[in-house]
């Protein structure tokens, strides 16, 4: 599993490389697959989206961009979840695939009953909690508005953090090869 993970991460940061179009809808898509309750559990896009940050560092991309796809793509992701929450309710842990991992919905609820609006903030740090939050946040019926600003809010810094984290890898790469003679 984690063989074909990095596969697939690997083959899409370097199609985003030498297509450099591609890059925001690419950051676009995987920040939403990760951010949308019922996708999330087969696309993890932290990976990919460091790895993008490793290029960007290099020069190879533009940071401005891909932020701006990747940021929208999981505030997008997440307010569609908090809309299937606030539209299908609580029946969705009947869903197939919510339903194979019962526990997520229940820690999304509890976490947004003891931290409320934050909880969306916080939740988008938090692999199982990046998904169930929104919708957790949706049963609840939190106020549209302070959903959202929370959702962007936190999808503006999430997504900046880590393509950040990616230039730093690709710095200190650099650094350590230029310190070993160019060999790594």
């Amino acid at each position: 599993m984690l063989r074909a993970v990095e596969t697939y991460t690997q083959a899409i940061v370097e199609f985003a490389r030498v297509h450099e179009v591609w890059a925001p809808p690419i950051a676009f898509m995987l920040a939403f697959g990760e951010s949308l309750v019922f996708l999330s559990f087969f696309i993890p896009a932290w990976g990919a989206l460091i790895a993008l940050g490793v290029l960007i560092e290099a020069g190879d991309l533009r940071f401005w961009p891909i932020w701006i796809g990747a940021a929208m793509g999981a505030a997008i992701g997440d307010w569609v979840s908090y809309w299937i929450g606030v539209k299908i309710g609580p029946s969705v842990a009947q869903i197939w695939p919510v339903s194979r991992h019962p526990e997520l919905l229940p820690k999304g609820i509890s976490f947004v009953r003891r931290w409320g609006v934050s909880a969306i903030f916080i939740g988008r740090f938090f692999g199982p909690l990046r998904a169930s939050v929104p919708v957790a946040a949706g049963i609840f019926r939190m106020p549209y508005w302070h959903f959202q600003m929370a959702n962007f809010a936190s999808a503006l810094l999430w997504a900046g953090v880590l393509l950040s984290i990616g230039d730093v890898v690709g710095i200190v790469f650099h650094w350590v090869s230029g310190r070993m003679g160019g060999a790594l």
